[in-house]
């Protein structure tokens, strides 16, 4: 694991040089940068994940705060940057088709650099068609986490980039709330009820891991910064720099998320830079 630290957080790190961190990770989540655990000072995690408490999750599941970078898009399974199941996933490496689905042939090779209270983790993939830089800046100031990402097109041609993060909080008793955005919405579900102050609740705990629901919220003019309640602290703030162009959100047993996205395309030598910012507030 790399680490940073302060008298208030520790933020724990998958190392992509590491076996055993990367045994940890698959094809789905951006091995640069994966925050795979935040302790307060006592020691005792904050994040879950959809196995949690179980140590050791699949790779596919995973936990704490991974953000990843599609292959497919969301709403239609349409290959992004693979021709025949072959390709790079941006964050990740090269996959081809594996007996279980996409199968990891090379990973991406990282350059690390361990800065005053951040760490920046940076490499290039390309293939016949796409070419492209990935910086992944994470930070630690007081009580507050920031992913910085920033993605340079290097190729000849635009390429797609469908990104989202997929941060995995703690429930308490297996519920949670969230206060949205005013401007945002949410359409009627089975899963979750949205009051008349936009604070979004459980209506009913889900059973077990396999038990949950997903749903896509309506996405305002302002965004997304969602204030969540937490078992171990007073709240824990969620907030992106830029309006999502998707945001589902789901939970199970175990955990819950809320997935801002960005779905858009490169043209040759553009960049795209992002940040999210996470507030973890005092003990409960």
């Amino acid at each position: 694991m790399l680490r940073l630290a302060n008298s208030d957080l520790t933020v724990e790190l998958l190392d992509p040089a590491s076996a055993a961190d990367t045994a940890r990770q698959g094809p789905r989540f951006c091995w640069g940068g994966y925050i795979w655990q935040i302790r307060d000072a006592a020691g005792a995690p904050l994040l879950a994940g959809p196995e949690w408490p179980l140590p050791d999750p699949i790779a596919f599941n995973g936990q704490g705060l991974p953000e990843s970078f599609r292959h497919a898009e969301l709403a239609t399974g349409r290959p992004l940057l693979l021709e025949d199941g072959r390709g790079f996933i941006i964050g990740v490496g090269d996959v081809a088709p594996g007996p279980d689905g996409l199968a990891l042939t090379a990973p991406a090779r990282w350059a690390i650099t361990p800065l005053p209270h951040a760490i920046e983790f940076c490499t290039a993939q390309q293939n016949a068609r796409h070419a492209c830089s990935l910086t992944r800046h994470i930070a630690l100031a007081g009580r507050v986490v920031t992913s910085l990402t920033r993605v340079v097109n290097h190729g000849t041609q635009p390429m797609p980039l469908h990104w989202f993060a997929h941060p995995f909080f703690a429930l308490t008793d297996r519920l949670l709330t969230a206060d949205l955005p005013s401007s945002w919405g949410m359409a009627d579900n089975i899963g979750y009820a949205l009051d008349a102050q936009h604070r979004l609740t459980f209506k009913r705990r889900f059973l077990h891991k396999d038990d949950g629901h997903f749903e896509y919220l309506r996405i305002g003019a302002e965004p997304l910064h969602v204030r969540l309640s937490h078992p171990h602290l007073a709240w824990l703030d969620f907030s992106t720099d830029f309006v999502p162009d998707l945001c589902p959100v789901w939970g199970n047993s175990n955990t819950w998320s809320i997935e801002p996205y960005i779905t858009t395309e490169l043209a040759p030598g553009a960049a795209r830079q992002w940040t999210l910012r996470y507030e973890f507030g005092p003990a409960a």
